[in-house]
């Protein structure tokens, strides 16, 4: 079944990897987009963000060392701050974003996946 379902997918991710397998074994054709190749715009990562009921803060991969190597682990760092350090260094961005007519989550645990899946 083809449905409008995208996911923000790095392959090298085990949650990301589970997640995508829920998707498929609900019988949905995924868009996949693997965000360390084809980054999202500003607009589509805030929209994200945003959709799913985040804080840039909630967002962001907090044990990536980049995070602190940046300073980004200062409380007083905005939320511009760290939407820009996302853009400009996507392995900041946490994984997976899911997005389905259902709505958008950030999938971790790899469960909440289903929040957003149509029932069988």
């Amino acid at each position: 079944m083809s449905t409008n379902t995208t996911i923000y997918h790095n392959p090298r991710c085990g949650t990301s990897r589970t997640v995508l397998q829920h998707i498929l074994d609900a019988g949905l054709k995924p868009t996949i987009v693997e965000y360390l190749k084809q980054p999202p715009s500003r607009p589509v990562l805030v929209g994200l963000i945003n959709q799913a009921g985040l804080t840039p803060r909630e967002a962001i991969r907090t044990k990536e060392s980049l995070y602190t190597e940046l300073g980004l682990d200062d409380a007083g760092v905005s939320d511009e701050a760290l939407i820009d350090a996302m853009i400009d260094n996507p392995i900041l961005i946490n994984r997976p974003f899911v997005v389905t007519p259902l709505g958008t989550l950030l999938c971790r645990p790899a469960e909440r996946v289903f929040e957003i899946l149509p029932k069988k």
